[in-house]
C-alpha cells in the first residue's frame, strides 16, 4: 500500500465512499460519526485548509485516509459546531477523517497513516496533535492512548448520539509514537 498526499485528481466521491465504509461498523454500534454519512461537499469542506493523505491499494483504490491541519481560528465553527478551545490553541494540529477500509484492517495501515499525519505536523512546527473520538469507543481510545495521546477534555457535538473525548499528544523532534 502506498501512502501519499491527497492529489487534485483523487476522487472525493471515492474518498467519501471510503469514509462511509470505514465508519459503518461504528454506525452499527449506534454512533453517528459525521464521516459515516457526510456528503461529498462536507468531505471537501473538512479538507479545506488541511493536508489530506491517502492509502492507495495496488489496484489504485483508495483504502485509507487521514487529514491534518493547523488550529482553527477562534470563533470559527467546526463542522457547524462551536470549536473547542483545544482546536484553537496555537501550535496544535488537528487530525480528522481518519479511516481504513474494513478489507484492509489489521495490516498496520492505520498506524502508517497516523505516522504520516504526525510527521507532517512535526515538519510544520506544531507542538502537539489533537483529535476527538466517541467516549464509548473504548477500543479507539485505547489505540490512541498507545500512541501517546491523552484525554484532555470532552465535548458534546450537536446531534451526536454520544459524548466525545478530546485527546492530545505532544510532538517531540524525531518521535514517531
Amino acid at each position: 500500500m502506498q501512502i501519499r498526499a491527497l492529489a487534485p485528481h483523487d476522487s472525493l466521491d471515492e474518498l467519501t465512499a471510503l469514509l462511509h465504509a470505514a465508519y459503518a461498523s461504528l454506525v452499527a454500534q449506534g454512533w453517528n460519526f459525521t464521516a459515516a454519512h457526510q456528503s461529498v461537499d462536507v468531505t471537501r469542506e473538512r479538507l479545506a485548509g488541511a493536508q489530506g493523505f491517502v492509502a492507495v491499494a495496488p489496484d489504485g483504490r483508495l483504502v485509507g485516509t487521514i487529514a491534518v491541519r493547523g488550529p482553527k481560528a477562534v470563533g470559527e465553527d467546526y463542522i457547524g459546531d462551536p470549536t473547542p478551545p483545544l482546536y484553537t490553541t496555537p501550535g496544535t494540529a488537528i487530525v480528522s477523517q481518519f479511516a481504513v477500509h474494513p478489507d484492509c484492517r489489521a495490516q498496520g495501515l492505520g498506524q502508517r497513516l497516523m505516522d504520516q499525519a504526525e510527521a507532517w505536523a512535526r515538519a510544520q512546527g506544531f507542538a502537539q496533535v489533537a483529535l476527538d473520538t466517541a467516549e464509548p469507543a473504548t477500543a479507539l481510545r485505547a489505540r490512541y492512548q498507545r500512541r501517546g495521546y491523552r484525554e484532555v477534555g470532552g465535548v458534546q457535538w450537536a446531534g451526536k448520539t454520544y459524548a466525545s473525548v478530546l485527546m492530545c499528544k505532544p510532538l517531540a523532534a524525531g518521535d514517531s509514537r
